[in-house]
């Protein structure tokens, strides 16, 4: 009977009220066994006809004779399959058909006679055969287990503990089974009808329009039938297993037809999955079962998708597996379910097909018994045939009991054989498993395998023992929620009863009232809480309950009525009708009960009522229901309780107990700030004890004494300077600490509809943006006397975008303002919203969130520098009107002039404003003050602030910052750094020392002398600010200031004439003379701004934006690495000094399984034109791994040892992620190979062999296992799925793995959809000589930066491991209205840098400006200056003027006459005229690249501060401020090598000396590196960053490079994006080959090599590793590339060219 097909019957039933209300018609037409459909569209076509195993007409009344009973379909059906049972087969018989068919009736039935259904007729059947047997060796056991698939969840239907969905496991023996799901025992089928009841009042039904009772879930009931059966003559017990399972189907249906929504739709939106799955099933099953494919082998396509529903899943061996299957198709007769039917029908004749393989359930030993004992009979038989019996007998006798031994000894000891024998396979995989390496899913299949073995093991006795305690559990757990259940077990509900004293609950819901009720039993019932030391009989929870409340004495007193008596515990509340009780009171019926304060009962005592009904039966029923309300105010009402009042009361305590509180706290935090500041004085007490006996030690011992040079002293001062002053830190913590202030402020601004936005912003106190008084702290007089450089605040920016103003709020005000905001966000909901809009109409008042604003609003300052009047000549100056954020608003111009003092004003007509003389003094004392506060170093004035000092927030200046030297001003490498000339701390201060009566013949010290100053017009102002004034000032007497009258300004026509004329009259002094060489006068442009600039909240614009100069690609973010699975968190040690540094280049690729069996890397999308970027395309459905390869340049030390693991997870639909969400779909992957190889064709950088080192992995990817839908289907047109994937490789000599993270970007594609090779856009015209598979990759630039380990003890180290909390992340109300913005954060600080960068070149530009305009006008006046009176000799003269491009004011002692310049002066003149006045190249002006080694430092910084989600997405270059400017940082650098000052001068800040070529090549000398691999190996720290693709490219193209190994030249396509440049094999070609990061690469540039080498246009470009010789295809084009890759050096060579070029012109 192996191989039967799977048993299908058909049954029609009658119409229902719905089908009846349509009139429809019958369209069922059954013939014996085959069953015929007509289509009632189209009557006339011959109906459809299927033939099945029955086919059953239930369509008409039992009376008719072909109607099909419930009976006749057991008999064909159910008899059947249950002797099948008996034979030790498994059996299934399952229902399938529409909602409404009747599937549920043929199954279970109805309670009445001859209306059962299948399962309870099955059920009974077998009891009834069980109990007719008459074999005293046979003996059985039933257990049944119910349970539901609701929505492809399983929920156990037997036992109520198990209400939670149930899992569905897989065992390598058992197969699938439902974890924890109750088996429970029955001896007779009471016990079976009484549980299938209660599963039945579980069941999920609902009612839809085709059905009202539909049943919304698969039921699927199992019985387990074991037969036992003891064989008396060997002593062997056998036994057979059946498992019957009956299943109800839920309705297959159609949306339209139910009429389902909400709820209903999305379960059938389930159920039509689970039958869809099921009927892929059966059509995989039907057609392997099919008569072609019957005898073919199975192919690989042959696959069965048991798994996509839990249905399936469980049924699996039922579905063409060990099982005999039959199954009953319920088919609707109306015309109106004709689809339906139709599709039912198919359905069944499919299953038809099925043929499953079913087996006797029996022990396999015992089946090898028996088989053994008939050869052994056999035999005999054959022997004694033969005449040889008495050889039979002679070795019957030793071998026989040897024999009947064995046989004996194969069977199992125990009677449960075919359990035990399970039990053993299952203990031996237990061991395996005890022994196999740990790992979570190891210890859980061990739980799962010893819960299986304990069940397996389980007598029967115990099997009915828990059935029982199951029973007895269920019924205690009714009867302690208050649910009381009948004596016969059947139903359920709250039920009164007849005789039992009861408490029943009132609730002030009077739909919950009378819902819990609780017995009082005989004896005591005790009340508590469920913690008590005793267990409480009622069990209740509230503040005002104690663990021992009261409790209920009952007594009964005879044959009459109980009586109850309560008597409260000490300190309970209890009240009877209102009134406490603290004596035992006896209780009436009706009496109301109250315990603590929210729990109210009603007392009622049957049997009391009962007699009062006797005794009065004509007595009223009351007029006022007695419910919860009633009880509550009878108990205001004896009490005579004020609620009102006690209310009142509480909240004062409670008010009183928070100010308490908050005192002590308070209290308690100024004690621990004392502490800790007293602990910090004792601490640095130590230290300096600590330290300054060690070096008085030393002075006492000279031999040990290292003494200083002054040139050290000079860097030991400079660097304690920059230290002490160092702000970052600082700064980053009042960021990250305020950060929730600033977000709870936005937050009530949008919720209470306030216009106002506020965000963080750094102001600097410098020339251009000084800090209001009110911005600065307390201290910060005190502290300027001390500070060398500009203070630094954070402050708030409040953009009052209701009337277009901007202010600028301290934190502190912030703070005070923001409780002021929290009372106003309280009040809002009592205040009427009319009252708020006019709140909103007052700019002022009691409003927190606006302030009063000025009519006119600064729109900039200029600076005009006197130095003319020191010979004197009259200077007309253009000057750029400056914001504070360094954006030229506009142009004035202005006149200075000398005058002598009896000048009369000459008559300028009507449009000129003449104001009288002003006089002002000059204190010599006040100006040195002046000078101190704005700079105390010595030397230095406010305006003489080095380039360093102005532009660095932070103290962060390095020597590389500082003056040029003098080569480099000859050179014209630092054209735009500021002449020294203009500065005070050059040597022509000595000079003003001496005699100034002899050198300024019109400035005499303590005679008067008068000047005038002319502001002339303002052109280029905005139209946006309307009546323009001016006003001016000296800067150290802001109380004094000359102003313009207003003008109308309309932003077009000619500029706005103010032509107001200003006479000052000062008397000379030295601090005046002083002023006018190195001040200048300020200029403050005012103007009412008349737009708003602000647009709408919630659009992102909170964040400033950096204006763009160009539109960048989008660029995905750098993720976090993905947290490892398997490795233990290992604390991460702090990372010292750098000890090396290595760039990697890494190749990531995903192959797929192709139908040759080969794993092909997947094609790669290439369009968005950015390195490192792609987009896979991948198939849906197929295996995968990832290949991950490592190409860096040799070194010793970097070595791979193993990849520890390999995660990905962070599976997501957008770039973005939240990374400080727990994903749980993180996966770790199977590592299948990894090791170094030799690199690909295409990946070889050279011709011959390549040098670098190729290290390569490879890990198995099954994206199924993510659970991800994004994973599992096919992606949406317009939708990119984004997954994170990071690698941790174990290095030799390092204390931990590194790790390497790479944001990968998929599209998945349907199985059989056909791909592109490739879609870069490179490759749309021509044919590219790249195959396919090496393009189909995604790089990653790494950065590998190899960390000694740092001394945790130092200072250094400890301040470093000061943590504080970025308060950004945290929740504020409201912070959904926000639109995802966040607060500005460590990016705002390297953006005020970029500021502070453009207004210390707008400074140096003005002053620039001055020195050409004054020196222009002299030599056209050809006047003779001061300095022909000194005795200084003309070589000194001009070797000083060389040196520090000395200005005409600071020439004074000098013989060289200014009226014949040499040759040397015209040539710096005409060069410093040319650079101002050239254009550069307009690629990169754009760039903002980084292009010097000083810079390098400040790019590493921007790589973490680029993870900063307020950052603009315009890549790590655009960080870097002082890239703009070339000539700002030094004039040649090398690979990265510290600079040491030179001690030539005594400036603030040393300057620094460039190391000489011969010196850096020193360096690294090979015998260094020979002692250098002798040392011990040191452990390292390695840190793994990616760098971020720069958008702007500088310069791309091709270049030939130099063959090593055959002396030849290849050509390579080169794109170079600052500061790295990218190698590919040509124009086409999508995938780098190789990088060089030009930020620690040299580039050599000599004629003299290019005629040696007899090869034009070249240039070199050494690394560490290697160098490289290139070759451009004409001289420009090398000059554009040597442009890209070192602008300093393109610059010096172009001046050098440009020197020769005009020698040659002149000889």
């Amino acid at each position: 009977m192996a191989g039967a097909s799977v048993k299908v019957a058909v049954r029609v039933r009658p119409f229902n009220s719905r089908e009846m209300s349509r009139d429809s018609k019958c369209i069922i037409q059954m013939s014996g066994s085959t069953t015929a459909i007509v289509n009632p569209k189209q009557p006339k076509e011959t109906p459809k006809s299927f033939s099945f195993d029955y086919s059953y007409w239930s369509h008409t009344s039992p009376e008719d004779i072909n109607y099909a009973s419930q009976k006749q379909v057991y008999r064909d059906i159910g008899e059947e399959m249950l002797q099948h049972a008996f034979e030790g087969y498994n059996v299934c018989i399952f229902a399938y058909g529409q909602t409404g068919a009747g599937k549920s009736y043929t199954m279970m039935g109805k309670q009445e006679k001859d209306q059962q259904g299948i399962i309870p007729q099955l059920c009974e059947d077998l009891f009834s055969r069980i109990n007719d047997t008459t074999n005293d060796n046979m003996s059985y056991s039933v257990e049944v287990s119910y349970m539901e698939i609701y929505c492809e969840r399983v929920r156990d239907l037997l036992n109520p503990k198990n209400k939670g969905n149930l899992r569905v496991r897989e065992h390598p023996l058992l197969g699938p089974y439902v974890e924890d799901l109750s088996k429970l025992a029955v001896t007779s089928y009471n016990d079976i009808q009484d549980l299938m009841d209660s599963g039945n009042k579980a069941r999920t039904v609902a009612a839809t329009n085709m059905n009202e009772t539909s049943s919304r879930s698969h039921a699927v009931f199992n019985i387990i039938f074991t037969q036992k059966r003891h064989d008396a003559e060997t002593d062997i017990t056998t036994e057979k297993v059946s498992k019957i399972s009956l299943v109800d189907l839920a309705g297959s249906e159609r949306a339209d037809s139910t009429g389902a929504k909400g709820t209903r739709l999305k379960e059938g939106a389930n159920i039509n999955k689970s039958l869809t799955t099921l009927g892929k099933v059966i059509s995989a099953l039907a057609e392997m079962d099919s008569g072609p494919n019957k005898n073919k082998k199975k192919k690989k396509t042959d696959f069965i998708p048991y798994r996509d529903s839990v249905l399936t899943w469980l049924l699996r061996e039922n579905l063409g597996g060990n099982s005999r299957t039959a199954m009953v198709a319920a088919l609707s007769p109306a015309d109106i379910n004709y689809d339906e039917t139709l599709s039912t029908l198919r359905y069944a004749d499919r299953a038809k097909q099925i043929r499953c393989n079913a087996v006797i359930n029996e022990d396999p030993n015992n089946k090898l018994i028996r088989e053994l004992k008939d050869e052994v009979t056999r035999l005999r038989d054959l022997l004694y045939a033969q005449g040889l019996g008495d050889i039979t007998d002679t070795n019957t006798v030793p071998g026989g009991p040897k024999l009947t031994n064995a046989l004996v000894g194969m069977s199992p000891s125990s009677s449960l054989s075919a359990l035990s024998s399970r039990a053993a396979s299952v203990s031996s995989l237990h061991e395996r498993l005890l022994f196999a390496p740990g790992s979570e899913e190891a210890i859980e299949r061990l739980k799962e395998t010893e819960k299986i073995i304990a069940e397996l093991n389980e007598t029967w006795e115990e099997k009915l023992r828990r059935t029982e305690a199951i029973r007895m559990e269920r019924e205690a757990l009714l009867a302690e929620m208050g649910v009381a259940m009948r004596e016969d077990g059947g139903t359920l509900g709250v039920f009164s009863p007849k005789k039992t004293p009861h408490l029943v609950n009132l609730n002030e819901d009077p739909l919950m009232s009378e819902c819990l009720l609780y017995y009082i039993k005989d004896g005591l019932t005790r009340v508590g809480r469920e913690d008590a030391e005793r267990r409480q009989d009622i069990v209740l929870s509230g503040h005002f309950i104690k663990e021992e409340h009261c409790v209920f004495r009952s007594d009964s007193r005879g044959c009459s009525e109980a009586v109850v008596t309560l008597e409260p515990c000490e300190g309970a509340d209890t009240y009877v009708n209102g009134k406490k009780v603290t004596e035992p009171s006896i209780l009436r019926s009706g009496n109301r009960i109250i315990m603590g304060k929210s729990h109210v009962f009603r007392f009622n005592h049957p049997e009391q009522a009962r007699q009062e009904r006797e005794r009065t039966p004509c007595a009223e029923t009351p007029a006022e229901p007695v419910d919860w309300a009633f009880a509550q105010r009878e108990l205001l009402e004896k009490q005579g309780i004020d609620m009102k009042q006690e209310m009142e009361q509480r909240l004062q305590e409670l008010e009183d107990q928070y100010r308490r509180e908050r005192e002590e706290a308070t209290y308690l935090l100024e004690q621990q700030r004392l502490d800790y500041e007293s602990k910090l004085e004792a601490l640095q007490k130590q230290m300096d004890s600590r330290y300054f006996p060690e070096m008085n030690e030393e002075d006492e011992e000279p031999e040990d004494e290292v003494p200083w040079t002054e040139r050290e002293c000079e860097l030991a001062l400079w660097a304690f300077r920059k230290w002490k002053w160092y702000q970052f830190t600082s700064l980053r913590d009042q960021l990250w600490g305020n950060a929730i202030f600033l977000k709870e402020a936005n937050a009530i601004s949008v919720e209470l509809k306030k216009k106002v936005q506020f965000q963080f912003v750094l102001l600097t106190d410098t020339l251009y943006s000084p800090l209001p008084p009110d911005l600065l702290p307390p201290e910060a007089a005190k502290d300027r006397e001390m500070r060398p450089f500009p203070r630094t605040i954070v402050a708030v920016e409040v953009q009052d975008q209701k009337n277009g103003a901007t202010h600028y709020w301290t934190l502190e005000k912030l703070r005070q303002r923001l409780d002021l905001m929290r009372e106003m966000y309280d009040r809002a909901a009592e205040v009427p919203s009319s009252v708020i809009e006019d709140c909103d109409n007052v700019v002022t008042g009691g409003d927190p969130f606006y302030d009063r604003f000025p009519w006119f609003r600064l729109v900039g300052r200029a600076f005009v520098y006197l130095s003319n009047l020191l010979y004197p000549v009259p200077l007309v100056h253009r000057v750029a009107i400056v914001s504070e954020k360094g954006e030229v608003k506009g142009f004035l111009r202005v006149a200075v002039q000398a005058i002598s003092a009896d000048e009369e004003a000459p008559d300028y007509g009507s449009g000129v404003r003449q104001s009288g003389t002003a006089k002002i003094s000059f204190d010599d004392q006040h100006f040195e003050k002046f000078q101190s506060e704005s700079c105390p170093v010595v030397g230095l004035s406010r305006s003489g602030t080095s380039q360093e000092e102005l532009r660095i927030v932070e103290g962060q200046g390095q020597g590389a910052d500082a003056g040029p030297s003098a080569d480099e001003v000859n050179n014209n490498t630092c054209s735009a750094s500021p002449p020294e000339g203009l500065l005070l701390d050059s040597p022509e201060k000595a000079a003003l020392d001496g005699p100034l009566d002899t050198t300024l013949t019109h400035l005499h010290l303590g005679s008067a002398f008068t000047f005038r100053v002319t502001v002339l017009q303002a052109s280029s102002i905005s139209a946006e600010y309307a009546d323009i004034f001016c006003q001016f000032n000296f800067i150290h007497r802001h109380d004094e200031a000359f102003s313009t009258e207003p003008l109308k300004n309309t932003g077009r026509g000619p500029p706005l004439g103010f032509y107001h004329v200003q006479n000052i009259a000062v008397e000379v002094t030295r601090s005046f003379i002083e002023y006018i060489k190195s001040q200048p006068i300020v200029f403050e442009v005012f103007g009412h701004y008349q737009q708003h600039p602000f647009p709408p909240l919630c659009k992102d614009v909170l964040s400033p934006l950096r204006p763009s100069r160009r539109h960048f690609p989008r660029v995905m973010p750098l993720s976090k690495p993905v947290p490892a699975t398997k490795l233990s968190t290992l604390t991460r040690p702090s990372p010292g000094p750098c000890h090396c540094k290595y760039d990697l280049l890494v190749y990531f690729e995903i192959c797929e399984l192709e139908a040759n069996g080969d794993y092909i890397p997947a094609v790669v999308d290439h369009r968005g034109g950015m390195p490192c970027m792609g987009t896979f395309l991948l198939h849906q459905g197929i295996q995968r791994r990832i290949t991950v390869t490592l190409l860096h340049e040799t070194g010793s030390h970097i070595r791979w040892k193993e990849v520890r693991e390999l995660v990905v997870g962070r599976i997501r639909n957008t770039p973005e992620t939240d990374e400080s969400l727990i994903d749980p779909n993180i996966l770790s992957l199977n590592i299948l190979s990894s090791g170094y190889v030799h690199p690909a064709q295409d990946d070889r950088v050279s011709l011959g062999n390549d040098t670098r080192t190729f290290y390569q992995f490879e890990a198995a990817w099954d994206s199924s296992m993510h659970n991800s839908l994004l994973l599992n289907r096919v992606t949406p047109y317009r939708e990119k799925i984004y997954m994170t994937l990071s690698v941790y490789i174990e290095m030799e000599n390092c204390t931990q793995p590194a790790v390497i993270t790479k944001d990968f970007c998929m599209v998945f594609y349907s199985r059989d959809a056909k791909l592109p090779a490739s879609r870069s856009i490179r490759n749309l015209f021509g044919s590219g000589s790249l195959r396919a598979s090496e393009s189909n990759r995604v790089t990653g630039v790494y950065e590998l930066s190899l960390c000694h380990v740092a001394d945790v003890g130092s200072p250094g180290m400890q301040r470093r491991r000061r943590r504080v909390l970025d308060t950004s992340v945290a929740y504020v109300r409201g912070e959904e209205n926000l639109a995802g913005w966040r607060p500005r954060s460590d990016s705002l600080i390297l953006d005020h840098q970029w500021e502070l960068e453009k207004l210390s070149l707008l400074q140096e530009v003005e002053k620039t400006r001055h020195y050409l305009l004054l020196r222009e006008k002299l030599e056209t006046t050809q006047r003779p200056g001061p300095e022909a009176s000194s005795p200084t000799s003309s070589e000194d003269a001009e070797s000083h003027s060389s040196s520090s491009a000395s200005s005409p004011l600071s020439a004074e002692g000098r013989a060289s006459p200014l009226e014949v310049p040499n040759e040397r002066q015209r040539e710096l003149a005409v060069k410093c005229l040319r650079l101002l006045t050239h254009t550069f190249n307009r690629e990169y002006t754009h760039s903002h690249v980084c292009i010097s080694a000083s810079e390098s430092k400040l790019s590493e910084m921007s790589v973490t501060l680029l993870q900063d989600p307020s950052m603009s997405p315009l890549g790590a270059a655009t960080l870097t401020p002082s890239s703009t400017c070339p000539s700002l940082v030094e004039g040649r650098y090398g690979a990265a090598d510290l600079r040491t000052p030179q001690p030539s001068s005594p400036p603030a800040s040393p300057e620094p000396e460039p190391m000489s070529e011969a010196e850096s090549k020193k360096t690294t000398s090979p015998a260094q590196a020979t002692e250098a691999d002798k040392e011990p190996q040191r452990l390292l720290v390695p840190d793994i960053q990616e760098i971020r693709v720069s958008p702007i490219v500088s310069k791309k193209g091709y270049l030939h490079f130099l063959e090593p190994h055959t002396a030849g030249w290849a050509k390579r396509f080169v794109v170079v994006r600052r500061p790295y440049a990218y190698m590919y094999n040509n124009d086409k070609d999508a995938v780098e080959r190789f990088v060089l990061n030009l930020s620690t690469a040299q580039v050599e540039y000599s004629e003299d090599q290019q005629a040696m080498l007899k090869t034009p246009n070249t240039f070199a470009v050494c690394t560490e590793h290697r160098g490289i010789l290139l070759q451009a295809s004409s001289d420009k084009d090398m000059h554009d590339w040597l442009y890209a890759f070192n602008p300093l050096l393109a610059g010096t060579i172009r001046s050098k060219l440009s020197r020769r070029r005009s020698a040659q012109m002149r000889v």
